[in-house]
């Protein structure tokens, strides 16, 4: 057998079978923008006319009279859709549920029904938003609360979750509202302002608080660019 032959045919086994493993990874993702911080007074930028249209929708949601802990709800609008004495199954807090319908209104893909049921979904859409899925289809994963708080003010679609390790209990996931008052020390003491549906639902209330205290460290961003705004691209 000819040695060199047999050395050829096997680095371009090699060469194909790498080659697959290519094209079945991740399309590499572009860096999220680059921002300047501001250590004194409002850190993160102003809010552009998309960042405003955001805060229109999150307000628009009422969530503090929808999505309403202990009621049977439909996913998308937060209205009850059962009797206020039915305490059967998917009627605890709805915290997924609220961000699943607030991906419709921005025409964002997440993780949502029917693909997934409504038990234990935070868990499910943390999971996924941490997923080459989830990159593919254009999540990102925010690192720095300046640039979470910076990417909801030009009208980014950011989320922060919870994935809770025991899989058999619920996580968390609130949307962050954008906003031209946040500094440096603000949010590294009480996170950004998000709106959420829990036991008690608000519509403005800051990270740290939404988060039970011993979860709030194993806390993720998550921004996506929101069709049809002049979010930046990237």
């Amino acid at each position: 057998m000819n040695i060199t032959k047999l050395g050829r045919g096997l680095a371009s086994a090699i060469a194909f079978v790498l080659g697959l493993g290519a094209c079945a990874s991740d399309p590499p993702q572009a860096a999220l923008p680059s921002i300047t911080v501001s250590q004194s007074g409002p850190c993160c930028g102003p809010v552009t006319a998309a960042g405003r249209h955001l805060l229109q929708v999150i307000v628009d949601s009422d969530v503090e009279h929808l999505w309403l802990y202990q009621r049977h709800i439909d996913w998308k609008t937060g209205i009850p859709d059962m009797p206020e004495e039915w305490h059967g199954r998917d009627s605890e807090t709805h915290c997924s549920a609220y961000i699943a319908g607030m991906s419709v209104r921005l025409g964002v893909y997440l993780m949502r029904p029917p693909r997934h049921g409504l038990n234990l979904l935070a868990n499910a859409q943390g999971e996924w938003l941490d997923s080459s899925a989830g990159r593919r289809a254009g999540w990102h994963r925010v690192e720095s609360l300046e640039q979470v708080q910076y990417l909801a003010n030009q009208g980014w679609f950011v989320v922060g979750v919870y994935v809770n390790p025991d899989p058999k209990q619920g996580g968390h996931i609130v949307i962050v509202r954008p906003s031209d008052t946040a500094t440096v020390d603000r949010l590294k003491a009480h996170g950004p302002q998000v709106a959420e549906a829990s036991y008690h639902n608000h519509i403005n209330w800051s990270a740290k608080g939404s988060f039970a205290r011993e979860h709030y460290a194993d806390v993720h961003y998550y921004a996506h660019d929101v069709p049809g705004t002049i979010a930046p691209r990237l």
